[in-house]
């Protein structure tokens, strides 16, 4: 129910300005991927890759999709999306996950071939999960709202190659260790704040 009143409240904030005065509403797909933020778990590998690999909690790639909402005056575009986030630490004998669903509602102000903008990013559902040799290693995260700063290069008014800064607390729920694997505790409160980069177009 939480996790529901969240994505109505974020997509009500977004369109609520716009009311009648919106001119053009599109559907969009975006990609990217983010780095940064404080280590989620740090894990032993062993193989011919081996060696200690981490996972950040502002890492990983993602995919998504959402609507663009364009205003009659052309230069105030509303983009509300959800997208789906990850990031894999890979073994032999076993893996570890990070992964997370970011719902985006942001502003942005359109200059000739430029768009700045940000708003709100509400993650729900982060969680990192280990598998095979890595089972037992689990930690559960609250959803968690947070604020995002983004600026496009525009092409043809439908491609969107953009910089964004996202900052998130997390704050765990469970955690679960496997004594048997060699890593770190999971991170009990890591901020997931850094850069990205993203790609969007519009249909």
């Amino acid at each position: 129910m939480r996790k529901s009143l969240a994505v109505l409240v974020l997509m009500w904030a977004a369109a609520t300005p716009l009311g009648s005065h919106a001119a053009d509403v599109r559907p969009i797909i975006k990609a990217g991927f983010d780095f940064g933020g404080d280590t989620v778990v740090s894990v032993a590998v062993t193989g011919s890759n081996g060696g200690t690999k981490s996972i950040k909690a502002n890492e990983g790639i993602f995919v998504g999709g959402g609507a663009s909402i364009l205003m009659d005056s052309k230069d105030i575009e509303v983009e509300v999306s959800v997208s789906y986030r990850f990031s894999t630490i890979s073994a032999q004998n076993g893996d570890v996950d990070w992964t997370v669903v970011p719902l985006d509602a942001l502003v942005f102000y359109r200059l000739p071939y430029i768009r700045l903008g940000g708003g709100l990013t509400y993650h729900l559902d982060p969680t990192l999960k280990g598998s095979g040799a890595a089972s037992g290693l689990n930690a559960k995260y609250d959803d968690a709202l947070g604020l995002v700063l983004q600026a496009d290069y525009v092409l043809r008014n439908r491609y969107n190659f953009g910089l964004r800064y996202t900052s998130v607390d997390y704050k765990a729920n469970s955690i679960q260790t496997n004594p048997f694997l060699v890593a770190t505790t999971p991170a009990t409160n890591p901020k997931a704040s850094g850069f990205g980069f993203v790609f969007s177009m519009s249909f």
